[in-house]
């Protein structure tokens, strides 16, 4: 069992009083006390100088640490901080940067002052993709991605979000009770109406934007390439085709949902948007270089049209109504384009193939028909004139 402090003390004293008697052996004593003759020693040296009192152990703080932070340096980390609890020590070595701090401390040094004030360092971040892709300019490409369900005190809901892919600036981040088409196309109108329109939208596979794998298209799709947005989805299975938004839902996780329980969608919407305010316009962001989303972003030149453009084909193509249930007459027989395009027009144009025709609505390749074979082989190739149908 370890000494306690009294007994070590007590030992101390034993040992420097028969070793101050005349004649002592101090070597011997040192080995039966179980200690080294310079312990011995400086025991002996203390003693002499201060009495007891300097048997105590002495603090091992230097007397001056030259190198050590300044006061007022330490507690410009410490209010930061304490804006932005969530934050590792680079992120707010960034942000004391954006406040006009002139040579804030270093990360590391950031990190030694938070663990002198008892606050843990935070579970650092994955390392990044070997293979990175960035868009080349604002609104060339739109991630956009659900994430839910979320209980709530009232029931759950999911959240919509959609991300600029150059700046990382969050267009849009709402509350939603649910993931059908009557829900998500008016906020993309409000969102479009406010941002303009992006060269390319992307999407994972699942409903109301996609079609989970099987043919066809849907109707948010469609009324997409009317208004001149190419649209994209990502690998079944593969999550990091979207790794943008899907960091984003990471980062929200992290600092706002998993710290917090929301009575109701009207609490979390507004927690929302006062976290998308300082996700753009506050938190230095990694991936651009620690620079501010909203100073990478600026709104789209290509605004919401009041009204969808029309369908126009060329005279040469043979023009045929989509039937209710995605079906179309040609050449005798009955094809399926999509029951997305129910009610729509599409155009048919005979290819330099002999019995072979191309199905277009608009701008959209729908797929090719193959007469002798009488199958219908699908694609989403897009042209951006559209009138060159």
């Amino acid at each position: 069992m370890p000494f306690q402090e009294c007994t070590v003390m007590q030992s101390r004293t034993e040992f420097v009083l028969l070793a101050s008697q005349p004649g002592a052996n101090v070597s011997a004593l040192a080995s039966r006390f179980g200690i080294s003759r310079t312990t011995a020693y400086k025991w002996l040296g203390r003693y002499r100088q201060d009495g007891p009192p300097g048997l105590a152990d002495q603090p091992r703080r230097p007397h001056s640490s030259p190198t050590r932070t300044a006061p007022e340096r330490e507690a410009q980390v410490l209010a930061v901080q304490q804006r932005y609890p969530r934050w590792g020590p680079r992120k707010l070595y960034h942000r004391l940067r954006l406040d006009g701090v002139a040579e804030p401390p270093a990360p590391s040094t950031i990190a030694r002052i938070l663990r002198r004030h008892g606050i843990p360092p935070l579970q650092p971040a994955p390392a990044p993709a070997n293979q990175r892709f960035e868009a080349e300019a604002p609104n060339v490409l739109w991630q956009m991605d659900c994430l839910g369900p979320l209980a709530l005190g009232d029931g759950s809901a999911s959240l919509l979000s959609i991300l600029d892919d150059h700046s990382r600036f969050l267009l849009s981040v709402v509350v939603i009770p649910n993931q059908q088409q009557t829900t998500i196309q008016p906020l993309l109108e409000t969102t479009f109406a406010c941002y303009g329109l992006p060269e390319r939208y992307l999407f994972d596979n699942g409903p109301p934007w996609g079609t989970s794998g099987q043919p066809g298209w849907t109707s948010i799709e469609l009324w997409l390439y009317r208004l001149g947005i190419r649209v994209s989805h990502g690998r079944p299975y593969h999550a990091q085709t979207q790794g943008k938004v899907e960091r984003w839902h990471r980062t929200l996780r992290s600092e706002l949902l998993g710290w917090q329980h929301f009575a109701d969608r009207a609490t979390l919407q507004t927690a929302c948007d006062a976290f998308r305010e300082r996700y753009n316009l506050e938190r230095p962001h990694e991936g651009i270089g620690y620079a501010l989303p909203v100073s990478r972003y600026q709104p789209s030149a290509r605004p919401l049209p009041d009204a969808l453009p029309a369908v126009v084909y060329a005279p040469e193509l043979a023009v045929r109504r989509v039937k209710r249930h995605g079906v179309i007459a040609f050449a005798g027989r009955r094809w399926f384009v999509g029951t997305a395009l129910g009610g729509e027009e599409v155009g048919i144009r005979p290819t330099s193939v002999a019995q072979r025709s191309t199905v277009w609505y608009g701008p959209l390749l729908l797929g090719e028909l193959d007469l002798d074979s009488q199958q219908m082989h699908r694609s989403r190739v897009y042209t951006m004139s559209r009138n060159s149908c």
